[in-house]
C-alpha cells in the first residue's frame, strides 16, 4: 500500500549563502525574494513542494548573524525558532570561502536541533509510537559552480571536520549527517537533495492544498517584491534602511509604503524626477495580476530598525 509523506524542513545559514535561491529551486518557482545583499530575507517564508506522493514545506529563514540593531535581533530569533517543530534541518555553507564563525554558529544550532529531534524520536519509540526514522542533519555546500572540483572536495572536508568537532563536544551518539554539494543558482545537485529530504519525511497529510506553493499573503508578497526591486537599484547606498508594507489593498489599487530612516535616503529611493520609483513600479506590476495599479509612497521614519514599536507595526 502506497503512503503519503509530508513534513517541514528548516533551511538555515548565515546571510547571503543562497537560502532563498535554494528554496525557490527546490519548490520549482519563485516564492521568496533574492538579491546579492545580505539579510534580504527578514521573516520566515514557507515554500511548498507538491508531489503525487509527498508534500514538503521548506521554511526560508533570515541569515544568522551578529545583530547590531533590534531588527537584527528579531531576525536571529526568527531563524533559530524555525528549527522548532520541523522534521529536517538543512544547513547551508558556501563553497567559496573558509568555514567562518558564522558558519560554525549555524552548524552548532543545527547539530543541537537534530540531537533534540533524535531524543524525541527515541522517546516516541519507547512509548510505542511510530518514528519517522533517525533524524539526519543535511549539510549543503552551495555555489559549487564558482569553484573547481578540488575546491568542493576541500570544503566538504573542512565542513565535515567542523561538524564532527561540534558533535563531539555535545557527547553521546554522533548525529547522522548527509552532505550535498550543489549550486542553487544553476540547479546542479538540487534534485538529489530534494529526493533525500522527501525520503526522510514521515507519513502524514497534506498541510496545504495541492497547487499552493507558499502561505505568504499577497500583500506581504507585493511589499517584498517592492523591496527586492529597490535592493537591486539602491542597495549600495542603503541596503538595510528600507522597509516596505502594503497599507491599502482595494483591487486593482494597491498602495505600498516605503520606509527609510533619513531625509537624504528618501531622495535616493525616489530617484531623479522619480526615475527609481517608476522603474520599481513597472518591475513589480509585471509580476502582479494584470490590471494592477500600484502606488508607491516614500516616508521617513527615523531609526525604525531600532524602535520596537516600528518593528511591531511592520510585523517583525
Amino acid at each position: 500500500m502506497s503512503t503519503f509523506r509530508s513534513g517541514f524542513v528548516a533551511v538555515v545559514g548565515r546571510p547571503n549563502v543562497g537560502k532563498s535561491t535554494l528554496v525557490n529551486a527546490m519548490v520549482g518557482t519563485k516564492v521568496t525574494i533574492v538579491s546579492p545583499r545580505p539579510n534580504t530575507t527578514r521573516s520566515q517564508i514557507r515554500g511548498v513542494l507538491n508531489r503525487p506522493d509527498a508534500q514538503v514545506v521548506f521554511v526560508d529563514t533570515p541569515g544568522l548573524h551578529k545583530p547590531k540593531t533590534a531588527l537584527g535581533e528579531r531576525m536571529n530569533e526568527s531563524a533559530t525558532s524555525s528549527l522548532d517543530d520541523v522534521d529536517a534541518v538543512v544547513a547551508l555553507v558556501e563553497a567559496t570561502g573558509a568555514v567562518g564563525p558564522g558558519d560554525r554558529m549555524v552548524l552548532a544550532h543545527s547539530v543541537q536541533r537534530v540531537r533534540a529531534m533524535a531524543r524525541a524520536a527515541a522517546l516516541a519509540t519507547e512509548l510505542g509510537a511510530d518514528a519517522a526514522g533517525r533524524p539526519t542533519l543535511f549539510v549543503v555546500v552551495n555555489k559549487i559552480d564558482r569553484v573547481g572540483g578540488d575546491g568542493v572536495l576541500g570544503h566538504l572536508t573542512a565542513v565535515s571536520a567542523v561538524v564532527g568537532e561540534l558533535d563531539a563536544e555535545a557527547g553521546g551518539d554522533p548525529v547522522p549527517v548527509e552532505y550535498f554539494p550543489l549550486s542553487a543558482a544553476t540547479g546542479e545537485g538540487v534534485p538529489a537533495l530534494v529526493d533525500a529530504l522527501v525520503e526522510r519525511m514521515p507519513d502524514g497529510p497534506r498541510y496545504y492544498p495541492e497547487g499552493m506553493v507558499t502561505d505568504v499573503a499577497e500583500a506581504f508578497w507585493v511589499a517584498d517584491l517592492v523591496r527586492e526591486e529597490l535592493l537591486h537599484r539602491v542597495a549600495d547606498e542603503l541596503p538595510h534602511s528600507i522597509a516596505c508594507r502594503v497599507t491599502e489593498w482595494e483591487w486593482p489599487r494597491v498602495r505600498c509604503e516605503i520606509l527609510v530612516e533619513r531625509d537624504s535616503q528618501k531622495g535616493i529611493v525616489i530617484g531623479k524626477d522619480g526615475s527609481i520609483l517608476k522603474e520599481v513600479g513597472t518591475a513589480v506590476r509585471s509580476q502582479m495580476e494584470p490590471g494592477a495599479f500600484l502606488e508607491l509612497f516614500v516616508r521617513v521614519e527615523k531609526r525604525w530598525q531600532q524602535r520596537e514599536d516600528s518593528l511591531d507595526r511592520l510585523g517583525f
